[in-house]
């Protein structure tokens, strides 16, 4: 075995040698580094994926730490892409990683999807660049799964994966749904929510914050959402579960077999 296959070792015993070949040969762009894209990017990275590209526009805050595997106490005002880059170094350090401190929208789309990019996982949590994402890699033939809302939720049974068109309960899914619909693009396409109603901020805590994207600031800021750290990971590490089975979908003359 190579120094990397070392690593792997684990992976190629389920994946085989053909399987671990592919997914070293694609590269996943993982938009949005919060709680959700955070834990995707890592899994990605110690599933052996060769390439990500890592895109967000943010730094981290101290609030941040309750959620986001890349944040801690030690590295607030740090830009999430160069923190991420940072620890999946150390995870692969032949992977092939390209951070992108940039906000996604029209403008930016055909530099951050660019070549060469097998999948996206839309990990956004603000309205209007998630949309547009979805909606360009729909436009682009690009295979896209999109983490909706994982704030608020307390029950890890009631997260599914399925597809946006037939979703539940979910706000952030209806709204998307609406936008899609809105501009004549198909909803169906593959998306981790939860069927359990969102809880509101205890009034007992601290008045919700009204948080702002690093350096990029578009439209109105955003208002913190009561989180536990075990949701958010658990829908990125669907997402990237997902992607993992769906490029490994690829293999020819394999006997790894996906299930379902």
């Amino acid at each position: 075995m190579t120094a990397t296959e070392d690593y792997f070792s684990r992976s190629i015993m389920l994946y085989g040698r053909r399987g671990f070949e592919v997914l070293q040969g694609c590269t996943v762009a993982v938009v949005g580094l919060g709680g959700v894209g955070s834990y995707a990017a890592e899994a990605l990275c110690r599933g052996g994926l060769g390439g990500i590209r890592l895109v967000d526009c943010d730094v981290i805050k101290p609030s941040d730490v309750n959620r986001q595997v890349i944040a801690l106490a030690t590295n607030a005002g740090e830009r999430k892409v160069d923190a991420a880059i940072s620890r999946l170094e150390r995870i692969n350090p032949h992977a092939r990683l390209d951070g992108r401190h940039a906000f996604f929208h029209q403008d930016t789309a055909d530099d951050l999807l660019g070549a060469p990019v097998d999948f996206v996982v839309d990990a956004i949590d603000s309205m209007n660049p998630k949309a547009e994402l979805v909606s360009q890699c729909v436009g682009r033939s690009l295979a896209v799964i999109s983490v909706l809302g994982a704030a608020g939720k307390t029950d890890p049974m009631k997260v599914r994966l399925g597809l946006l068109g037939k979703t539940e309960v979910c706000p952030l899914a209806r709204a998307l749904r609406r936008y899609l619909r809105n501009r004549k693009t198909t909803t169906d396409i593959p998306v981790v929510y939860s069927t359990e109603k969102p809880l509101q901020p205890h009034p007992d805590g601290p008045p919700p914050l009204h948080e702002t994207s690093g350096t990029y600031v578009r439209g109105r800021a955003r208002q913190s959402l009561p989180t536990l750290p075990t949701l958010p990971a658990i829908f990125g590490l669907i997402a990237a579960n997902y992607v993992i089975l769906e490029l490994l979908k690829k293999v020819s003359g394999s006997d790894f077999q996906v299930s379902g």
